[in-house]
Protein backbone atom coordinates (compact mmCIF):
# COMPACT_ATOMS: atom_id res chain seq x y z
CA UNK A 1 0.00 0.00 0.00
CA UNK A 2 2.94 2.22 1.02
CA UNK A 3 4.75 1.44 -1.86
CA UNK A 4 1.66 2.21 -4.29
CA UNK A 5 1.16 5.15 -2.94
CA UNK A 6 4.71 5.97 -3.12
CA UNK A 7 5.31 5.29 -6.71
CA UNK A 8 2.11 7.62 -7.18
CA UNK A 9 3.55 10.70 -5.31
CA UNK A 10 6.24 10.46 -7.93
CA UNK A 11 4.25 10.09 -11.08
CA UNK A 12 2.69 13.32 -10.25
CA UNK A 13 5.51 15.55 -10.93
CA UNK A 14 6.14 13.16 -14.00
CA UNK A 15 2.92 13.94 -15.32
CA UNK A 16 3.35 17.61 -14.96
CA UNK A 17 6.50 17.88 -16.82
CA UNK A 18 5.35 15.81 -19.56
CA UNK A 19 2.27 18.39 -19.34
CA UNK A 20 4.58 21.50 -19.48
CA UNK A 21 6.47 19.89 -22.13
CA UNK A 22 3.51 19.21 -24.40
CA UNK A 23 1.30 22.53 -23.73
CA UNK A 24 5.22 24.44 -24.67
CA UNK A 25 5.18 22.73 -28.00
CA UNK A 26 1.72 22.93 -28.68
CA UNK A 27 2.18 27.06 -28.11
CA UNK A 28 5.38 27.09 -29.77
CA UNK A 29 3.61 25.42 -32.98
CA UNK A 30 0.73 27.42 -33.19
CA UNK A 31 2.76 30.99 -31.85
CA UNK A 32 6.71 30.43 -33.65
CA UNK A 33 6.30 27.39 -35.56
CA UNK A 34 9.91 28.78 -37.11
CA UNK A 35 11.16 27.50 -33.28
CA UNK A 36 9.85 24.23 -33.39
CA UNK A 37 13.26 22.22 -34.95
CA UNK A 38 14.79 24.56 -32.33
CA UNK A 39 12.37 22.84 -29.23
CA UNK A 40 13.52 19.84 -29.88
CA UNK A 41 16.87 19.83 -31.42
CA UNK A 42 19.38 17.72 -29.03
CA UNK A 43 21.72 21.02 -28.58
CA UNK A 44 18.47 22.47 -27.07
CA UNK A 45 17.65 19.33 -24.80
CA UNK A 46 21.64 19.88 -23.47
CA UNK A 47 20.86 23.58 -22.83
CA UNK A 48 18.15 23.12 -20.51
CA UNK A 49 19.98 20.37 -18.54
CA UNK A 50 23.20 22.57 -17.81
CA UNK A 51 20.26 25.71 -16.87
CA UNK A 52 18.77 23.29 -14.45
CA UNK A 53 21.79 22.80 -12.55
CA UNK A 54 22.07 25.36 -10.31
CA UNK A 55 18.29 25.54 -9.62
CA UNK A 56 18.65 21.57 -9.65
CA UNK A 57 21.54 21.53 -6.99
CA UNK A 58 19.71 24.20 -4.49
CA UNK A 59 16.69 22.16 -5.09
CA UNK A 60 18.08 18.84 -3.20
CA UNK A 61 19.42 21.28 -0.61
CA UNK A 62 16.13 22.53 -0.35
CA UNK A 63 14.33 19.36 -0.29
CA UNK A 64 15.87 18.35 2.63
CA UNK A 65 15.43 21.47 4.51
CA UNK A 66 11.68 21.52 3.61
CA UNK A 67 11.17 17.67 4.65
CA UNK A 68 12.74 18.31 7.77
CA UNK A 69 10.35 21.42 8.71
CA UNK A 70 11.83 24.14 8.01
CA UNK A 71 12.94 26.80 5.09
CA UNK A 72 15.99 28.70 3.65
CA UNK A 73 15.21 31.86 2.21
CA UNK A 74 18.78 32.64 1.92
CA UNK A 75 19.23 30.22 -0.61
CA UNK A 76 20.11 32.55 -3.80
CA UNK A 77 21.83 34.85 -2.04
CA UNK A 78 24.28 32.35 -0.53
CA UNK A 79 24.79 30.98 -4.45
CA UNK A 80 26.10 34.89 -5.33
CA UNK A 81 27.69 34.83 -2.25
CA UNK A 82 30.21 31.86 -2.81
CA UNK A 83 30.41 32.61 -6.64
CA UNK A 84 31.95 35.68 -5.42
CA UNK A 85 34.42 33.98 -3.27
CA UNK A 86 35.04 31.35 -5.86
CA UNK A 87 36.37 33.99 -7.69
CA UNK A 88 38.35 35.83 -5.46
CA UNK A 89 40.02 32.04 -4.49
CA UNK A 90 40.69 31.90 -8.35
CA UNK A 91 42.27 35.20 -8.33
CA UNK A 92 44.46 34.50 -5.05
CA UNK A 93 45.89 31.39 -6.16
CA UNK A 94 46.35 33.19 -9.85
CA UNK A 95 44.51 30.82 -11.66
CA UNK A 96 46.29 27.15 -10.29
CA UNK A 97 43.73 25.90 -8.47
CA UNK A 98 44.17 22.81 -7.75
CA UNK A 99 45.69 20.93 -4.91
CA UNK A 100 47.69 17.61 -5.51
CA UNK A 101 46.37 18.06 -8.87
CA UNK A 102 42.65 16.53 -7.94
CA UNK A 103 41.13 18.93 -5.46
CA UNK A 104 39.82 22.72 -6.59
CA UNK A 105 40.75 24.71 -4.05
CA UNK A 106 37.81 27.16 -4.77
CA UNK A 107 35.30 24.65 -4.71
CA UNK A 108 36.45 23.66 -1.12
CA UNK A 109 35.91 27.30 0.27
CA UNK A 110 32.54 28.22 -1.48
CA UNK A 111 31.59 25.01 0.17
CA UNK A 112 32.65 25.36 3.45
CA UNK A 113 31.49 29.34 3.26
CA UNK A 114 28.06 28.09 2.41
CA UNK A 115 28.26 25.15 4.84
CA UNK A 116 29.18 27.68 7.62
CA UNK A 117 26.23 30.32 6.51
CA UNK A 118 23.88 27.10 6.78
CA UNK A 119 25.49 26.40 10.43
CA UNK A 120 24.24 29.71 10.99
CA UNK A 121 21.26 29.74 10.05
CA UNK A 122 20.79 26.37 12.26
CA UNK A 123 22.53 26.89 15.33
CA UNK A 124 20.52 30.41 15.12
CA UNK A 125 16.69 28.33 14.60
CA UNK A 126 17.00 25.76 16.58
CA UNK A 127 19.16 26.93 19.31
CA UNK A 128 17.43 30.06 19.95
CA UNK A 129 14.07 28.51 18.78
CA UNK A 130 13.63 31.02 16.17
CA UNK A 131 11.25 30.11 12.96
CA UNK A 132 13.64 29.22 10.07
CA UNK A 133 11.63 31.50 7.94
CA UNK A 134 12.48 35.05 10.09
CA UNK A 135 16.60 33.77 10.04
CA UNK A 136 17.47 32.92 6.89
CA UNK A 137 15.06 36.03 5.71
CA UNK A 138 18.01 37.87 7.97
CA UNK A 139 20.50 35.98 6.08
CA UNK A 140 19.24 36.31 2.61
CA UNK A 141 20.01 40.07 3.33
CA UNK A 142 23.13 40.13 5.33
CA UNK A 143 24.58 37.57 2.67
CA UNK A 144 23.96 39.62 -0.42
CA UNK A 145 25.32 42.53 1.07
CA UNK A 146 28.15 40.60 2.20
CA UNK A 147 28.45 39.37 -1.34
CA UNK A 148 28.63 43.07 -2.44
CA UNK A 149 30.81 44.02 -0.24
CA UNK A 150 33.46 41.45 -1.37
CA UNK A 151 32.84 42.06 -4.45
CA UNK A 152 33.32 45.98 -4.12
CA UNK A 153 29.93 45.86 -5.26
CA UNK A 154 31.32 45.04 -8.84
CA UNK A 155 31.72 41.96 -10.92
CA UNK A 156 35.22 40.11 -9.44
CA UNK A 157 37.11 38.87 -12.93
CA UNK A 158 38.96 35.83 -13.01
CA UNK A 159 41.60 34.48 -15.58
CA UNK A 160 40.82 31.30 -17.41
CA UNK A 161 40.72 27.33 -15.54
CA UNK A 162 39.02 24.52 -15.01
CA UNK A 163 36.13 25.85 -13.52
CA UNK A 164 34.95 27.64 -16.20
CA UNK A 165 34.43 24.66 -18.30
CA UNK A 166 31.81 22.79 -16.10
CA UNK A 167 28.99 24.57 -17.46
CA UNK A 168 29.76 24.50 -20.91
CA UNK A 169 26.84 22.90 -23.14
CA UNK A 170 28.93 21.04 -25.60
CA UNK A 171 32.15 19.56 -23.08
CA UNK A 172 35.93 19.51 -23.79
CA UNK A 173 35.62 15.78 -23.86
CA UNK A 174 32.93 14.87 -26.63
CA UNK A 175 32.22 11.21 -24.17
CA UNK A 176 30.77 13.67 -21.57
CA UNK A 177 27.47 14.13 -23.94
CA UNK A 178 26.33 16.95 -21.48
CA UNK A 179 27.88 19.66 -19.37
CA UNK A 180 30.06 18.67 -16.68
CA UNK A 181 28.00 20.39 -13.72
CA UNK A 182 25.31 18.27 -15.25
CA UNK A 183 26.97 14.92 -14.60
CA UNK A 184 27.87 16.70 -10.95
CA UNK A 185 23.87 17.25 -10.59
CA UNK A 186 23.17 14.07 -11.18
CA UNK A 187 25.55 12.41 -8.85
CA UNK A 188 24.41 14.76 -6.04
CA UNK A 189 21.22 13.29 -6.73
CA UNK A 190 22.11 9.93 -6.24
CA UNK A 191 23.64 10.61 -2.70
CA UNK A 192 20.94 12.54 -2.12
CA UNK A 193 18.13 10.02 -3.19
CA UNK A 194 20.28 7.79 -1.22
CA UNK A 195 20.47 9.80 1.84
CA UNK A 196 17.05 10.38 2.27
CA UNK A 197 15.37 7.03 1.30
CA UNK A 198 18.21 4.50 2.54
CA UNK A 199 20.13 6.46 5.71
CA UNK A 200 18.94 6.94 8.98
CA UNK A 201 19.79 10.22 8.74
CA UNK A 202 16.75 10.28 6.09
CA UNK A 203 14.65 8.93 8.08
CA UNK A 204 15.34 11.65 11.20
CA UNK A 205 14.80 13.91 8.47
CA UNK A 206 11.40 12.89 7.73
CA UNK A 207 10.65 11.81 11.06
CA UNK A 208 11.13 15.98 12.00
CA UNK A 209 9.08 17.27 9.43
CA UNK A 210 5.93 14.75 10.03
CA UNK A 211 6.06 15.40 14.05
CA UNK A 212 8.68 17.21 15.71
CA UNK A 213 7.29 16.42 19.46
CA UNK A 214 7.08 12.45 18.56
CA UNK A 215 10.64 12.98 16.92
CA UNK A 216 11.90 14.48 20.00
CA UNK A 217 10.25 11.65 22.51
CA UNK A 218 11.58 8.93 20.27
CA UNK A 219 15.28 9.87 21.34
CA UNK A 220 16.22 11.97 18.63
CA UNK A 221 18.17 14.67 19.26
CA UNK A 222 15.97 17.84 17.47
CA UNK A 223 18.97 20.62 17.73
CA UNK A 224 21.99 18.70 16.57
CA UNK A 225 19.61 17.39 13.64
CA UNK A 226 18.13 20.91 12.29
CA UNK A 227 21.90 22.11 12.59
CA UNK A 228 23.12 19.41 10.69
CA UNK A 229 20.17 19.79 7.81
CA UNK A 230 21.04 23.28 7.51
CA UNK A 231 24.86 23.08 7.75
CA UNK A 232 24.23 20.51 4.64
CA UNK A 233 22.15 22.60 2.71
CA UNK A 234 24.45 25.58 2.78
CA UNK A 235 27.17 23.62 1.58
CA UNK A 236 25.09 21.98 -1.14
CA UNK A 237 24.10 26.21 -2.07
CA UNK A 238 27.94 26.97 -1.74
CA UNK A 239 28.46 24.05 -4.72
CA UNK A 240 25.81 25.76 -6.53
CA UNK A 241 27.47 29.10 -6.14
CA UNK A 242 30.44 27.41 -7.79
CA UNK A 243 27.93 26.37 -10.87
CA UNK A 244 27.20 30.14 -10.92
CA UNK A 245 30.70 31.27 -11.18
CA UNK A 246 31.30 28.90 -13.55
CA UNK A 247 28.08 29.46 -15.82
CA UNK A 248 28.71 33.51 -15.68
CA UNK A 249 32.70 32.86 -15.76
CA UNK A 250 33.30 35.63 -13.19
CA UNK A 251 32.17 36.42 -9.63
CA UNK A 252 28.76 38.57 -9.80
CA UNK A 253 27.27 39.57 -6.51
CA UNK A 254 24.22 40.57 -8.01
CA UNK A 255 23.38 37.23 -9.70
CA UNK A 256 20.69 34.65 -8.31
CA UNK A 257 18.61 37.09 -6.97
CA UNK A 258 14.94 35.50 -5.97
CA UNK A 259 16.58 31.89 -6.92
CA UNK A 260 15.16 30.59 -4.10
CA UNK A 261 11.83 31.33 -4.93
CA UNK A 262 12.47 28.78 -8.04
CA UNK A 263 14.24 26.31 -5.58
CA UNK A 264 11.21 26.48 -3.15
CA UNK A 265 8.88 26.00 -6.05
CA UNK A 266 10.80 23.11 -7.77
CA UNK A 267 10.86 21.45 -4.36
CA UNK A 268 6.52 22.01 -4.12
CA UNK A 269 6.00 21.29 -7.62
CA UNK A 270 8.01 18.03 -6.86
CA UNK A 271 5.39 16.97 -4.63
CA UNK A 272 6.97 18.16 -0.97
CA UNK A 273 5.05 19.61 1.68
CA UNK A 274 5.75 22.71 2.88
CA UNK A 275 4.42 22.11 6.66
CA UNK A 276 7.38 19.36 6.52
CA UNK A 277 7.50 15.32 6.25
CA UNK A 278 7.00 14.64 2.79
CA UNK A 279 9.02 14.83 -0.19
CA UNK A 280 11.82 13.52 -2.62
CA UNK A 281 15.32 14.00 -4.71
CA UNK A 282 13.88 12.95 -7.24
CA UNK A 283 10.24 15.02 -7.26
CA UNK A 284 12.41 18.15 -6.74
CA UNK A 285 14.67 17.07 -9.53
CA UNK A 286 11.99 16.57 -11.90
CA UNK A 287 10.32 20.14 -10.38
CA UNK A 288 13.93 21.91 -11.46
CA UNK A 289 13.35 20.56 -14.96
CA UNK A 290 9.91 22.14 -14.73
CA UNK A 291 10.58 25.13 -13.86
CA UNK A 292 13.91 25.69 -16.78
CA UNK A 293 11.52 24.27 -19.25
CA UNK A 294 9.27 27.20 -18.83
CA UNK A 295 11.56 29.55 -19.06
CA UNK A 296 13.45 28.10 -21.86
CA UNK A 297 10.04 27.71 -23.53
CA UNK A 298 9.03 31.38 -22.88
CA UNK A 299 12.03 32.08 -24.14
CA UNK A 300 11.88 29.97 -27.48
CA UNK A 301 7.82 31.77 -27.40
CA UNK A 302 9.46 35.16 -27.67
CA UNK A 303 7.46 35.81 -24.70
CA UNK A 304 9.09 39.09 -22.63
CA UNK A 305 10.67 38.64 -19.22
CA UNK A 306 7.84 40.55 -16.92
CA UNK A 307 5.23 37.88 -18.65
CA UNK A 308 7.82 34.64 -17.74
CA UNK A 309 8.39 36.44 -14.06
CA UNK A 310 4.21 37.01 -13.67
CA UNK A 311 4.32 33.25 -15.00
CA UNK A 312 6.31 31.53 -12.75
CA UNK A 313 5.05 33.64 -9.57
CA UNK A 314 1.45 31.80 -10.41
CA UNK A 315 3.08 28.35 -10.45
CA UNK A 316 4.30 29.44 -7.32
CA UNK A 317 1.48 30.43 -5.65
CA UNK A 318 -0.73 27.57 -7.83
CA UNK A 319 2.12 24.91 -6.38
CA UNK A 320 1.76 26.04 -2.76
CA UNK A 321 -2.07 25.98 -2.80
CA UNK A 322 -2.12 22.50 -4.44
CA UNK A 323 0.13 22.04 -1.28
CA UNK A 324 -2.48 22.87 1.12
CA UNK A 325 -5.17 21.03 -0.78
CA UNK A 326 -2.78 17.90 -0.27
CA UNK A 327 -2.25 18.86 3.16
CA UNK A 328 -6.31 18.72 3.89
CA UNK A 329 -6.85 15.72 1.78
CA UNK A 330 -4.16 13.86 3.95
CA UNK A 331 -5.45 14.98 7.68
CA UNK A 332 -9.16 14.09 6.46
CA UNK A 333 -8.32 10.52 5.49
CA UNK A 334 -5.76 9.83 8.63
Amino acid sequence: MNLTKSVKSLLVPIRGLLFVFFILLGLIFIFVPDNIDNFLSMQNFKTILKQTVIVGIGALAMTMIIVSGGIDLSAGSVVALTAVFCAHAVNWLDGDIMFLRIIPIPVLLSVFVGALIGFANGTISARLNIAPFIVTLGMMLIARGLAEGFADQSVVRTPDNFLKTLMMREPKNEWMIFAPGVWINFILFLVTMFIMRASIFGRYIYALGANEDAAKYSGINITNYKVLIFTLGGAMFGLAGVMSYAEIGDGDPTTAVALELDIIAAVVIGGASLSGGRGSALGSTIGALIITLLYNGCVMLRVDDWVQKVLIGCIIVAAVWVDGIRGKNSSSYS
